[in-house]
């Protein structure tokens, strides 16, 4: 069985995440995403509209992911690809060459991200549209 890990907040999920669930399901047989917690995403000064919980009950509902794990800290990569024997780091392909340093632990595959669409672009679009009301 391959196994594919993958990280990140997935804030606003949108088709653009599915999409990139779905490539990176296709790569193996079982998908661990590393979800940002809250706790980490205050480290990045990030802001999520989603708590963790609420995040990670989306995700588990993607047909695509098969287990959803909690993220508190950019170090820990290393030591998930150990703990869930991953054979494959995905991420977006605009964090290419970031993670190169995890390939003598696995394969580093970035994929393309779908075009047109992000989460900032979402959250924009629904302030825009909360404050036109």
């Amino acid at each position: 069985m391959k196994r594919v890990i993958t990280y990140g907040t997935f804030d606003v999920l949108h088709y653009g995440h599915v999409n990139l669930l779905k490539r990176a399901r296709a790569l193996g047989d079982y998908l661990i995403v590393v979800l940002s917690s809250d706790e980490f995403n205050k480290i990045k000064n990030k802001v999520s509209y989603y708590t963790y919980e609420q995040r990670k009950i989306i995700l588990e509902a993607c047909r695509y992911v098969d287990l959803v794990v909690p993220e508190y800290t950019w170090e820990q990569k290393r030591n998930d690809i150990q703990k869930y024997q991953a054979d494959i780091f995905v991420m977006g392909d605009d964090w290419k060459g970031k993670f190169d340093f995890l390939s003598d632990l696995c394969e580093v595959v970035y994929l393309p991200r779908t075009p047109d669409v992000c989460s900032t672009k979402v959250k924009k679009f629904l302030q825009e549209h909360d404050a036109n009301k």
